[in-house]
């Protein structure tokens, strides 16, 4: 195995993470079967020298417990098959999905690299033997079938109330016409919409910690840093890709982290540090000409603002009408955690960061 490689996929309730081969060598010591549930920090597998023998940590032929009382606490991990005389080949979301076809993976030619079984090589054979799939029915995915549960947990479990607010974008659109100014000038990429309003959420959350707290189900925690979790669409459905400190980053590095964050989403190769840690969620739908939806929350984080798109609409201008470039923005709140005036105040303070956004973002 070499450095680069893929080495395992770790599926978690947001996605399914490939984590590549610190170095090289030879995968030794593995203890946690395909589709093994195990507490996240447990070692699974080493990765040695030639002639070099794993610690003896783990006993040989231990299996990770797959106990539904830890699956809170922990990650399935996707072992990518590579061990020796191992047949056939076969990539982790083709084993899942011909587990959930219940079709035989022996009696599969493989067509993907070095006679890999592949997901397509799988849905064929299940069509051959079905002869069609049934009426209006789609197989959902594993990471789609996690992030459906999650869903409903949160919609039934969280007491969600939502705030909606007109924005003035006359500065905040002013301040990307400059910046993709200065990009051309430099041939450098233009931060977006959804760039600067991370850094300026990030800003109005450093004055407002409780809109960035977590619920524990036992109480509220404080956190320690503001990671603006930024809702991405994938194949399977929506991950939330995290910047870490976004209060303290530049508009420029926001852009760059975001940028790279999206195309290893798209690629499905997003680490596990991208979507560890967020704290409050950013989901914009207005480069799809959303005027504006509400948001379910994704806990244990206790917000998600919604953004729509930006239009030109009439509005009273010192009392009389005006057009401007307005923007709404629906804030889903947690009521254990928060309650309307607090989040009202929060909203009241974003709507005027917005409208100034040269200065937030200076």
């Amino acid at each position: 195995m070499t450095k680069g490689e893929a080495l395992l996929e770790i599926e978690t309730d947001k996605a399914v993470v490939e984590v590549e081969a610190p170095g090289d060598g030879i995968l030794a010591g593995i203890t946690a079967d395909v589709g093994a549930v195990v507490p996240v920090g447990q070692t699974i597998a080493w990765l040695v020298a030639p002639g070099e023998k794993p610690p003896a940590m783990v006993a040989p032929g231990a299996r990770a417990s797959s106990s539904p009382e830890r699956a809170s606490a922990a990650a399935a991990v996707q072992l990518t098959e590579q061990r020796a005389g191992a047949a056939p080949q076969i990539s982790p979301k083709a084993r899942r999905l011909a587990k959930e076809l219940g079709v035989d993976i022996s009696r599969i030619r493989g067509t993907g690299p070095r006679g890999t079984i592949t997901t397509e090589d799988v849905q064929g054979i299940a069509d051959a033997k079905s002869g069609a799939a049934p009426a209006g029915i789609e197989s959902l995915s594993q990471v789609a079938r996690l992030m459906a549960e999650r869903t409903i947990e949160s919609w039934t479990t969280v007491p969600h109330f939502f705030l909606v607010r007109e924005v003035d974008c006359r500065a905040l659109v002013a301040a990307k016409k400059k910046w993709s100014g200065e990009a051309q000038k430099t041939q450098s990429v233009a931060p977006t919409i959804t760039d600067f309003l991370i850094g300026i959420v990030a800003r109005v959350l450093a004055k407002h910690p409780r809109m960035n707290a977590s619920w524990t189900g036992e109480g509220i925690r404080s956190n320690p840093e503001i990671n603006v979790s930024v809702a991405m669409a994938v194949k399977d459905g929506v991950v939330g890709a995290v910047i870490h400190k976004a209060n303290t980053a530049k508009i420029a590095e926001i852009s760059t982290l975001r940028r790279e964050l999206t195309e290893r989403a798209r690629a499905g190769r997003l680490r596990p540090a991208d979507i560890a840690g967020g704290t409050f969620t950013l989901s914009n739908l207005g480069m799809y000409k959303v005027d504006a939806f509400s948001a379910i929350i994704t806990p244990p984080q206790i917000a998600i603002l919604s953004v729509g798109s930006i239009s030109d609409r009439v509005v009273p201008v010192e009392g009389k009408p005006g057009v401007r470039p307005m923007m709404t923005v629906t804030l889903s709140s947690d009521h254990r955690v928060v309650d309307g005036a607090r989040a009202a105040e929060f909203l009241s303070e974003l709507a005027d960061a917005i409208d100034g956004a040269e200065k937030w973002l200076a």
